[in-house]
């Protein structure tokens, strides 16, 4: 069963500026968790360059809980950057999922 659950995919990320370059993001993702040993167990926010800016760690496997979303506050966001990329990752696949891609709202 473990082996049909495929990769993290994030569905759908809201991003809420906070002020100072710092922004909030709520992350919808979908994995057919089985179990401790197969789960989503965290996402992350990467730049323009790849670099990882903020990880969400997921501490337990959402078999029930399909699609689930979380929040993450407090991303430094660099002015410069016009957007960024979220991916999830799974215990046993890493990365590979469906992944999105969102312009940062930068206040003017």
């Amino acid at each position: 069963m473990a082996a049909t659950a495929g990769q993290a995919d994030v569905l759908e990320v809201d991003i809420t500026p906070q002020g100072n370059n710092r922004f909030s993001f709520s992350v919808t993702l979908r994995h057919a968790d089985t179990g401790w040993d197969h789960y989503a167990n965290q996402y992350e926010v990467i730049s323009p360059q790849g670099k990882v800016l903020a990880v969400r760690h997921l501490a337990h496997p959402h078999i029930h809980e399909q699609p689930f979303t979380r929040q993450l506050h407090d991303v430094r966001i660099p002015k410069n950057f016009t957007w960024v990329k979220v991916r999830a990752k799974d215990l046993r696949h890493k990365y590979g999922g469906r992944e999105v891609t969102l312009s940062v709202p930068h206040p003017k």
